[in-house]
């Protein structure tokens, strides 16, 4: 892959936007770019080395290895993959798996810890982008301890369209890739509570879905 276009994929990241035309460009040549398909897994512990991750298209889910319980969900722009910069890390107890066909790069962890320390402006995204995963967790912690089933299953419906829809004309409308399992494991409920949850949320007219989308039909102004 050319530099040019690993130029063009860091440009898509705020996370390299404080580097300079220079910087950037010599971060390219480090890079490795691949085209991931729709419903590929990416083995963190089957790769001779650790990487950093850089979602540049497509929506990436991240589970636990063993019994495939989703964590988070990676949308582009982000980074994943950030635990195999910290020392005794757990990185290799998960995997990534693409919802839709997407387009990565990737950098040695080695090699980005070695950036990090060049460029401050590095080292504190990515100190963001963990800090934001610690958040999302601890908030799921907080929900499972206060808030009902349905009530953890509404806000994230809510959420995710917000997060990862647009909006055409009064509704809000994002792609439907998550499966009931899967929304099961990021609210700690169990399928058929989700089932009921989002028959009951179409009843009441404040989403709609198919297999396609998933949209808000009352999205405040």
């Amino acid at each position: 892959m050319n530099t040019l276009t690993k130029y063009w994929f860091l440009e898509g990241f705020n996370l390299f936007n404080k580097l300079g035309r220079i910087h950037m460009m010599r971060i390219c040549k480090i890079l490795e770019m691949e085209n991931i398909d729709k419903g590929c897994t990416i083995n963190f512990n089957s790769r001779e080395k650790d990487c950093v991750f850089f979602l540049k298209k497509g929506t990436i889910k991240i589970e636990n290895s063993e019994d495939k319980t989703v964590k988070f969900i990676v949308k582009k722009g982000n980074v994943f993959g950030e635990l195999a910069l910290f020392k005794d890390n757990n990185s290799n107890e998960e995997q990534a798996v693409a919802l839709e066909d997407c387009i990565i790069c990737y950098i040695e962890a080695e090699q980005m810890n070695e950036l990090m320390q060049k460029h401050k402006s590095l080292k504190n995204g990515i100190l963001k982008a963990y800090g934001f995963r610690i958040q999302k967790l601890e908030r799921r912690l907080q929900d499972l301890l206060y808030k009902d089933s349905a009530t953890r299953i509404s806000e994230f419906i809510i959420n995710y369209v917000q997060e990862f829809g647009e909006t055409e004309g009064n509704r809000m409308i994002a792609k439907n890739l998550l499966t009931h399992k899967d929304i099961a494991h990021l609210t700690n409920t169990s399928r058929q509570t989700v089932n009921n949850v989002l028959s009951n949320l179409r009843k009441q007219e404040v989403i709609d879905y198919d297999t396609k989308t998933i949209s808000i039909l009352k999205v405040d102004d």
